[in-house]
């Protein structure tokens, strides 16, 4: 006798073993070594907030915790700041364009009285490029600050963030 499945029972089935089958994929893209680029140094601009209306002690404290997280991690290339006429004859020079595309200024008061509301977040938009304006990487970064802390430590949780990706992506002895 032919048992049948029934056809509910037959999508769950085929759902199921698509999803192990993408899970082990995706497992093995991510195993090995990351090649990292090669950098002798990053420029960064200044955030960009076209659309988004930044306050701006915001707009500065991205831009000096940035400038400082990169510095802070061993590891990262040199770091530069966007006018500084000594990164203009480096070779392998990437720059560092971040624009801000989210953010929810939350409130410090709310979140030291409930520690569950009041969250600060600002979504900023990196793209690392080299000097011929070639991207080489990008990604949305998210900084958030939820329990406890002043709103600015948002801005603090992006560069974090950041630097790594730097420090994850970028060598200046990569490739040699």
């Amino acid at each position: 006798m032919k048992r049948r499945i029934a056809p509910k029972t037959r999508g769950f089935v085929v759902v199921g073993v698509a999803l192990v089958l993408a899970g082990s994929a995706q497992a093995q893209t991510t195993t090995g070594p990351v090649k990292k680029l090669k950098a002798a140094a990053i420029k960064v601009t200044m955030i960009e907030s076209n659309e988004i209306k930044l306050p701006a002690e915001f707009q500065v404290s991205l831009y000096e915790d940035l400038i400082q997280q990169l510095q802070n991690k061993r590891g990262v290339p040199k770091v530069y700041r966007e006018g500084d006429r000594n990164a203009d004859n480096i070779a392998d020079l990437v720059v560092l364009r971040t624009t801000v595309t989210g953010f929810k200024e939350g409130s410090e008061r709310l979140r030291q009285v409930t520690t569950v509301a009041g969250a600060t977040s600002i979504t900023v938009h990196c793209t690392f490029a080299d000097v011929s304006g070639k991207t080489l990487l990008e990604q949305d970064i998210k900084g958030n600050v939820r329990f406890f802390g002043g709103n600015l430590r948002a801005t603090y949780d992006f560069a974090k963030k950041t630097a790594q990706l730097a420090l994850d992506n970028f060598s200046p002895n990569a490739g040699s």
